[in-house]
C-alpha cells in the first residue's frame, strides 16, 4: 500500500537548483533513509514533505488519514512545559486520555477519573503509560518534572525523540535521530525502530544504523534521486557498480564525440535529413561526454608542528562536581602517535576530561604536565563561531592565512585549501550564515587543521558530517603522525 507519492518535485533558492524532477514513492512498513553530501538538500526535502518549506513544482501526496510526525534537527519545543507535559503535547486522542486520567488522579476528581478511565479503555490505551516510562528511562529523562527551558541541548534532542516515539504514528520522519545519544541509547533505538510497525523516512549519517534499520536507501545526488532496495552495504555495492557503468558510458561517449567532431568539421554547410539526425546525435553525445564526475577527496597534506619527546602526562588527577566524580587518582602518559578513543554515557564527563587537558577546566587535585612543543588542535561540539555571520567562506580562511604551509616546503592558497575540503569555487563567496550545519563543521575543522597542530582533540567530530566526508576524515586520521584523542558515539 502506497503511503507517500512524490512526482516531479523541484526546489530552488534563487538561481541555485537544490533538486529537480524528483519522483519516488514510499510504501507501508518501509524503512527508508536519505543519504547525500551536506548541502545537497536532505533537510530541505523533508521540510517540503511536511509543508514547512514551499517547493517550485511537483506533487506530494500522503495517503489519507495517516498520522504523521516529524522530528527536526533543531528541536521546536515549548520551554514552559515540563518534560512530561512536552512528551504528551500531541493531539492524539490516546495521549490526551492518559493525560486527563493522570490529571484527574492528581486532583482526586472522581467524576473525571471515571470519564477518563472509560476513554482510555475505549481507545485501548492502557499500555501507553508503560511505553512512555520505558522510553523516558532509556533516554535518561528520569526527572520528568524538570522544565524544558532548563535542559541542555542534548537533553532537548532526547525529549524531541521521546515525543516522536511516544506518538507511535503511522509515518515517522526523523532528521538525525542518533545525534546526542550515547551508544546504549543508539542500540536501543535501532532495536525499537527495527521492530516498529511504523513507516519510517530518516536522514542519518550513522552507518551501522543505516545497515541495521533500513531496507531502502535513497541517494540525493546531482539534483536527483537514486533508489536502492536494500540496506547500507547493498547501497555501497550498487553505487560502485553505477559509478563504473557511468564511467564506461562517458568513456564511450568521449570516443564517439571525437569521431563525430571530426565529421562535423569536415561537412559542408548544406546538409540532408540523415546528416541532420547525425548532428542531433552529436549534440546528445557531447552532453554525455562533457559530464563532470566529482572525484573530490578530502586530502589534507598540512605541515605538522614538530613534536618533542615529552608530550602530556597526567599524575593522580582528580575532578568532581559535588557528588559526581569525573576522575580519581588518574594516571596516564601520552606517547608519540597515541590513538586514544573515549566512550561513555552522556554526562559522564568526557568533554570535561578534554577541557582539563586543554587547561580550560581546573582540576581538583594532581598534576597535568604538557610538553613545550605540543600544539593542540581542539574540535569541540559547538558549531563554528564567526563574529560576523555575513563574512564569506573564503575570508574565514584568509583571516588565518592567505597561504597554508604544506609538507616539503610547499604551500597552498586559501582557495585551493577550500577545494580540498569539498568546497568548490562556486561556494567560496557564499556567506557563512547560508551554510548547512555540516558545512559549518567542515569549515571549522579546516580552521583548526590550518594551525598545524601535532595533538588533535576531536569531540564528537562526526556529528553533522555526511558519510562521504566521514570516511575521508577517517583516512586522514589514520595517516596523522601526531597524537589523537577522539570522543565519539560513532561505532
Amino acid at each position: 500500500m502506497n503511503y507517500l507519492s512524490i512526482e516531479n518535485l523541484t526546489k530552488s533558492f534563487g538561481d541555485r537548483i537544490i533538486f529537480e524532477d524528483l519522483t519516488f514513492g514510499i510504501d507501508q512498513g518501509q524503512k527508508v533513509a536519505i543519504v547525500a553530501k551536506n548541502g545537497s538538500g536532505k533537510t530541505t526535502l523533508l521540510r517540503c514533505l511536511i509543508g514547512e518549506e514551499q517547493y517550485d513544482e511537483g506533487r506530494i501526496v500522503f495517503r489519507k488519514d495517516l498520522r504523521i510526525i516529524f522530528m527536526q534537527q533543531n528541536e521546536n519545543l515549548n520551554g514552559s512545559n515540563t518534560i512530561l507535559e512536552e512528551v504528551f503535547s500531541h493531539d492524539l486522542p490516546e495521549l490526551k486520555a492518559v493525560k486527563e486520567y493522570n490529571y484527574a488522579m492528581r486532583m482526586e476528581d472522581e467524576d473525571l477519573i471515571g470519564a477518563s478511565f472509560e476513554a482510555i479503555t475505549e481507545l485501548n490505551a492502557w499500555d501507553i503509560e508503560a511505553r512512555v516510562n520505558q522510553i523516558l528511562s532509556v533516554l535518561k529523562l528520569d526527572d520528568t518534572t524538570k522544565m524544558v527551558s532548563e535542559l541542555s541541548g542534548g537533553q532537548k534532542k532526547r525529549v524531541a525523540l521521546a515525543k516522536v516515539l511516544v506518538a507511535d504514528c503511522d509515518f515517522l520522519i526523523l532528521d538525525e535521530p542518533t545525534n546526542h545519544l550515547d551508544l546504549d541509547m543508539i542500540e536501543w533505538l535501532e532495536d525499537y525502530l527495527s521492530k516498529s510497525k511504523s513507516t519510517i523516512l530518516m536522514v542519518t549519517h550513522d552507518r551501522y544504523f543505516l545497515e541495521v534499520v533500513c531496507d531502502t536507501i535513497l541517494e540525493l545526488e546531482d539534483k536527483t534521486i537514486y533508489k536502492y532496495k536494500g540496506n547500507f552495504s547493498y547501497y555501497l555495492e550498487k553505487k560502485a557498480e553505477r559509478n563504473e557503468q557511468r564511467d564506461a558510458t562517458i568513456g564511450k561517449a568521449k570516443n564517439q564525440f571525437r569521431k563525430e567532431l571530426d565529421w562535423m568539421r569536415r561537412q559542408p554547410k548544406a546538409r540532408g535529413t540523415k546528416q541532420k539526425a547525425r548532428i542531433e546525435a552529436f549534440h546528445d553525445t557531447k552532453k554525455v561526454a562533457k559530464q563532470h564526475i566529482d572525484r573530490s577527496e578530502l586530502e589534507i597534506p598540512v605541515k605538522m608542528a614538530r613534536l618533542g619527546s615529552k608530550i602530556l602526562e597526567m599524575h593522580k588527577v582528580g575532578k568532581s562536581f559535588d557528588d559526581l566524580k569525573i576522575l580519581e587518582n588518574f594516571n596516564y602518559t601520552f606517547k608519540r602517535n597515541e590513538r586514544l578513543g573515549i566512550v561513555g554515557k552522556n554526562g559522564a564527563g568526557k568533554s570535561t576530561f578534554l577541557n582539563m587537558i586543554l587547561g580550560l577546566e581546573k582540576i581538583d587535585k594532581g598534576k597535568i604536565a604538557t610538553g613545550e612543543t605540543v600544539v593542540f588542535g581542539y574540535y569541540s561540539q559547538e558549531l563554528l563561531k564567526v563574529k560576523d555571520e555575513s563574512k564569506k567562506v573564503i575570508d574565514v580562511i584568509r583571516d588565518i592565512a592567505e597561504f597554508i604551509p604544506l609538507e616539503k616546503g610547499r604551500q597552498m592558497s586559501a582557495a585551493q585549501f577550500l577545494e580540498k575540503f569539498l568546497f568548490p569555487r562556486s561556494m567560496h563567496y557564499n556567506f557563512v550564515h547560508k551554510l548547512s550545519g555540516g558545512e559549518k563543521r567542515r569549515l571549522k575543522l579546516m580552521t583548526i587543521l590550518m594551525q598545524n597542530p601535532n595533538f588533535l582533540i576531536l569531540d564528537e567530530p562526526t556529528n553533522d558530517l555526511d558519510i562521504f566526508v566521514m570516511s575521508v576524515l577517517e583516512e586522514y586520521l589514520r595517516g596523522f603522525e601526531g597524537c589523537l584523542i577522539v570522543v565519539s558515539h560513532d561505532r
